[in-house]
């Protein structure tokens, strides 16, 4: 049977047809199957996948189909972890704030200079309500500009010695409308692997090459800037940034600026420094990271902070080159698109700034209460102060992981719900949101403030001891 089917496909490339003369051409039997096969393939693409019903569906079956359809949900499914409720403060969140009725020791808010509440900054809020009310209804660009707006980047742009600011009106939103309206496809960016959560948004957003380098370790940097400017043969004609915070806030580690610098210049990268944690807080008169390693602020190529912080206000600012600040006003979505920051938050955020350039004892406050909180937590039952010593998040982690990061936190948590409960102090640990990609270990944060007394940290120290050695026997 094989050998005959054999025999009748020679017969048929040696027919006539199968040596035919066509303009001159010789066609063998092979091309005339060939052409076969491309008129069946293009007939089959110009076919429809889908042939609807020939009758439409009555209204019966029509029902039956939309009571068989199941929709997808929504959201995921909720989780227990998902379902914890942090505690609602019942009071201004100053150094000591109330929580059910009782008074406590907060050291869950980052409020470096102890301004909350602070009556110059009630006095400019009130004057400023009186004159602009509330809100500004309007971005920037669109009738929301107020005057209070530009004094308050130009207070800025002077106290930090730079041509210019652009204010936002959401802190974290600052950060990853920034990062987009400069890093863009192809771009290459590489970030620390302990960046906060608004800079992976923003690097997610820009869509450019996004490399990792190992926590705050510099020679992982440096290695990571020679690998993409050797392998990548386009890297010096692309746009290229470095990107870090000053004070990290999933850590409490301070970056090394002026290692940063002399490896931004050697390779020809860009800055991008978000001093959130940092601003009002490091250097002899609290203008950041750049002061604090006597590095000049021109050579960070673009700075961005929220106000949430040591300025105890609202909203966050952008600063460097004229250029720079230029560029963000038509191509930054949150400066763009958001309504403007409400006035009163403006105006206070120069008195803060007025504040903190009247009373420099504020930073020496602040410095001596962390290296006291430091001194108390020296010797907790398992548990290793991690953050820099100069930083005012002092940041705590398990000296023994329990297995992953959910069990670890779930272990810190009971430690700051049983310091809550029976010693009347307020911690946070450093629960994260499911969309944050950070890679580093659970921990407890303490944030330090100007305003805390000895007492108060003594008083945090001693119920951190008891709490931690009594929670971590019970697990053992």
């Amino acid at each position: 049977m094989t050998n005959s089917t054999l025999d009748w496909l020679e017969l048929a490339f040696d027919a006539p047809l199968a040596r035919a003369v066509v303009f001159g051409v010789h066609i063998g039997g092979h091309l005339v199957v060939e052409v076969l096969l491309v008129a069946v393939i293009i007939f089959l693409l110009f076919q429809k996948s889908y042939k609807p019903p020939k009758r439409p569906l009555t209204e019966k079956e029509i029902d039956e189909l939309c009571e068989e359809w199941v929709p997808e949900s929504l959201h995921p499914p909720i989780t227990e972890k998902m379902q914890y409720e942090t505690p609602i403060l019942e009071s201004a969140a100053g150094p000591h704030t109330v929580i059910d009725g009782k008074e406590v020791v907060n050291f869950a808010s980052a409020n470096y200079l102890g301004l909350v509440g602070h009556d110059k900054l009630i006095e400019s809020c009130t004057t400023a309500l009186e004159k602009y009310g509330v809100g500004s209804c309007g971005p920037r660009s669109f009738y929301g500009t107020i005057d209070a707006h530009l004094d308050c980047e130009t207070r800025i742009a002077k106290f930090l010695g730079t041509p210019d600011s652009i204010l936002y009106s959401y802190g974290i939103s600052t950060i990853f409308s920034v990062i987009p309206a400069f890093c863009k496809k192809g771009d290459v960016v590489i970030a620390d692997k302990g960046v906060h959560w608004g800079i992976q948004n923003g690097l997610y957003l820009s869509r450019s090459s996004v490399f990792y380098f190992e926590h705050n370790d510099m020679q992982s940097l440096q290695n990571i800037l020679e690998k993409v400017t050797r392998e990548n043969k386009r890297a010096k004609k692309l746009r290229r940034y470095i990107v870090v915070e000053a004070v990290y806030q999933n850590s409490g580690q301070i970056a090394p600026l002026d290692v940063i610098i002399r490896l931004k210049e050697k390779y020809r990268f860009r800055v991008v420094l978000d001093e959130s944690n940092s601003f009002g807080v490091l250097g002899s008169s609290g203008r950041g990271l750049s002061e604090h390693f006597g590095v000049p602020i021109e050579k960070i190529d673009i700075i961005t902070a929220a106000m949430g912080h040591a300025l105890a206000t609202d909203g966050g600012f952008c600063t460097g080159s004229v250029r720079v600040v230029d560029h963000q006003r038509l191509s930054s979505s949150g400066y763009v698109f958001s309504a403007a920051l409400p006035p009163y938050l403006a105006s206070s955020a120069i008195t803060a700034i007025d504040v903190l350039e009247e009373h420099p004892s504020l930073l020496t406050k602040l410095q001596e209460n962390v290296a006291l909180l430091w001194k108390g937590l020296s010797d907790v039952p398992g548990l290793s102060v991690i953050s820099n010593p100069l930083s005012p998040i002092v940041f705590l982690k398990l000296k023994k992981p329990a297995g992953s990061f959910e069990k670890d936190l779930r272990l810190l948590e009971d430690i700051v719900n049983h310091v809550l409960k029976e010693d009347c102090v307020l911690l946070a640990s450093s629960k994260r949101s499911t969309l944050d990609k950070c890679s580093l270990p659970a921990g407890i944060r303490m944030f330090v403030s100007a305003g805390h007394s000895d007492s108060d940290l003594l008083k945090a120290s001693e119920a951190l001891k008891r709490a931690a050695t009594y929670v971590l026997l019970n697990h053992n």
